[in-house]
């Protein structure tokens, strides 16, 4: 992903926050520990903690059961109302490096190019055309393929053919991506696809990766050529996972992957 999610002053919106207080006023007003919350409403204590710290953004189900629980006599119910009038408090935002660093399994989706969690730096720095700040941030990204502490992610790239036949920079540092996807390959919870070139299916429309967190919950990304765009819609969603079923029907198996990504290797970039 190349796009820089867009920024804003804090990474929680005061619809959002104003709930969670609201919530955790109510649990503390009847002695119930987060625990209770998250058993009550089929979630865990990662999600309920989230809420009340306005990082997350729950669904009715969620808010009825608590009401309920709580004793709130529809207070929590109204407040979540009033602040979804639109469909969902908004800015729908979330500072995606985090999200990053917070997931238990991303997938990425990449049409054009190679992803930013699999350059190297020297394709990093020609797609970035230079920009120092940039280029060390998305590298430092990267820090959560390896890491030790928590376990990393899983993480699936799947990569349409023009990622690897595209020029980016010299020769040369297109021939250390492609061995660079190799070596990423190898690596016991990385998988690469590739999806053959064809033009035929609807990801060509854009970039997009998918972050399952430790609830289970989901948070995406979406490229755009102003800006990243983040979510956690049920309905956006929705839409990337049956772009998902299908990419992953077009996609070449694991070891086929290998062997494409050696041949475009031999045959263009040596």
């Amino acid at each position: 992903m190349t796009a820089r999610p867009r920024r804003a002053k804090s990474t929680r919106s005061p619809a959002l926050i104003a709930f969670g207080s609201q919530l955790k006023r109510a649990r503390n007003a009847k002695s119930v520990l987060q625990e209770q919350l998250a058993r009550a409403t089929n979630t865990s204590v990662s999600f309920v903690s989230k809420v009340e710290n306005g990082r997350k953004r729950c669904g009715l189900d969620f808010v009825r059961a608590a009401d309920e629980l709580l004793e709130a006599d529809g207070s929590l119910l109204e407040l979540w109302e009033d602040l979804n009038r639109d469909g969902h408090p908004v800015p729908l935002w979330f500072d995606w490096p985090e999200v990053e660093g917070e997931a238990v399994m991303l997938v990425s989706w990449e049409h054009s190019i190679v992803p930013g969690l699999a350059q190297t730096e020297a394709y990093a720095d020609a797609m970035l055309v230079g920009n120092a700040q940039r280029l060390q941030a998305r590298l430092k990204r990267q820090d959560i393929l390896r890491r030790e502490a928590p376990a990393p992610p899983t993480l699936l790239f799947l990569l349409d053919e023009t990622c690897l036949r595209k020029p980016v920079g010299s020769p040369q540092v297109m021939r250390e991506q492609l061995e660079h996807l190799l070596v990423l390959a190898a690596l016991p919870n990385v998988v690469v696809q590739v999806v053959p070139q064809s033009g035929e299916h609807q990801g060509n429309i854009g970039a997009f990766a998918l972050a399952t967190m430790e609830d289970r919950s989901e948070v995406a990304y979406m490229d755009t050529i102003v800006r990243g765009i983040t979510t956690d819609d049920p309905s956006d969603l929705a839409v990337l996972a049956r772009h998902l079923v299908d990419l992953r029907g077009r996609a070449l198996p694991a070891t086929m992957t290998l062997d494409c990504i050696r041949k475009v290797l031999e045959e263009q970039w040596i």
